[in-house]
């Protein structure tokens, strides 16, 4: 057997949209996430500093969604404070929130609230990649 190729991460995810404003939007506005390329009308890429999101608009002819299926993505947070204070904000710019803050029996700490095309978004404090982050952890 070949030896297993070292990775730096999962830093790059992408995801079709349709509600193309409302999800640029959450993403940026609400997360915080800065437009690092925006190659046409169609296709964003975001960034957190360490991360890539790249939203790609659901053609309007297109009239099912495509079959690949996400569970949720997440988005690590340095504290279980925090991790309460943006349930709070989340809430205060009306955004559907799914399961409220919990402790988990791994030590994380997390909720889940949806996008504007409702793909799940769980913001979680994990104690084991809170070291991981970069200087802004947002």
């Amino acid at each position: 057997m070949a030896e297993r190729l070292p990775l730096a991460g999962l830093r790059h995810l992408a995801l079709m949209v349709s509600n193309w404003d409302a999800s640029v939007d959450f993403y940026t506005r609400i997360l915080g996430m800065q437009i690092e390329w925006q190659p046409d009308a169609d296709n964003v890429y975001l960034s957190s500093g360490c991360d890539n999101l790249a939203l790609h608009r659901l053609p309007s002819h297109a009239t099912v969604a495509p079959t690949q299926r996400l569970d949720h993505l997440g988005f690590i947070i340095a504290s279980i404070e925090l991790v309460e204070q943006w349930h709070t904000f989340l809430q205060t710019e009306h955004v559907k929130i799914k399961a409220a803050p919990r402790q988990h029996r791994d030590g994380t700490y997390s909720f889940y609230c949806f996008d504007p095309d409702d793909n799940t978004v769980q913001l979680i404090y994990h104690p084991l990649l809170v070291p991981l982050l970069a200087q802004d952890p947002r």
